[in-house]
């Protein structure tokens, strides 16, 4: 038996199904192509792509990111000496402001 999915604000969903058309949209971080279900009239009429400069940045700052080590061999080998010799020392009140700070800040980012 079909399930029949209504969108949210109660309208009907959209048709989804096979027959549609399909076009390849390009990544704009990758570079890539991956195929997406578009309708042919939702398409540009010059075909150009337009990214905004705050995607651009993002992208940029995106391959930084992916350039950086996963983690820090020496701030790992630091921390290590300091366990092995009894000299690293748990600062509970550093924790718990730094906490505080990332709880503030992610109570500042908008709901998505």
């Amino acid at each position: 038996m079909p399930n029949k999915i209504s969108g949210l604000n109660g309208s009907p969903a959209a048709s989804v199904g096979p027959g549609g058309p399909t076009a390849k949209t390009r990544d704009a971080v990758a570079g890539g192509s991956s195929p997406a279900s578009t309708p042919a009239s939702s398409s540009p009429a010059t075909g150009d792509l337009h990214i905004t400069d705050s995607a651009t940045q993002l992208a940029s700052l995106e391959q930084t990111v992916r350039s950086l080590p996963a983690v820090d061999a020496a701030r790992v080998t630091q921390l290590r000496t300091a366990i092995e010799q009894g000299s690293y020392t748990v600062q509970p009140q550093h924790i718990a402001d730094q906490l505080m700070q990332l709880e503030q800040a992610l109570g500042h980012l908008p709901e998505g």
